[in-house]
């Protein structure tokens, strides 16, 4: 079983940057893929980027491609989405996500789900 909590979140203006954090409990977490996600209010879950088990391989959504950036740290167990350039419509709640394989691009949905943690950008 593994746990996450995702911190970080709060109100920033558009241009700024802003550094989620993603907690994990669980001793295999060394060994999952991680993926973070947003919701916005009146939209579907949004995948935004994704981490394999050891950091060397990341991928991303194009509407935040160049923008965000997932990185991991294994010692710590926690994954960490540094977003920039942030506009209004980055505006939701954001979400990380843990899928019990090595690497994020296989089928199925992430086993494990934060509770998510709220991002404003106020323009």
């Amino acid at each position: 079983q593994v746990q996450l909590v995702e911190s970080g979140g709060g109100l920033v203006q558009t241009g700024g940057s802003l550094r989620l954090s993603c907690a994990a409990s669980g001793r295999s977490f060394s060994s999952y893929a991680m993926g973070w996600f947003r919701r916005a209010p009146g939209k579907e879950r949004e995948f935004l980027g994704a981490i394999n088990w050891s950091g060397s391989s990341t991928y991303y959504a194009d509407s935040v491609k160049g923008r965000f950036t997932v990185s991991r740290d294994n010692a710590k167990n926690t994954v960490y989405l540094q977003m920039s350039n942030l506009k209004p419509e980055d505006t939701a709640v954001y979400y990380c996500a843990a899928k019990t394989t090595t690497t994020w691009r296989t089928s199925g949905l992430p086993s494990y789900w934060g509770q998510g943690t709220q991002v404003t950008v106020s323009s």
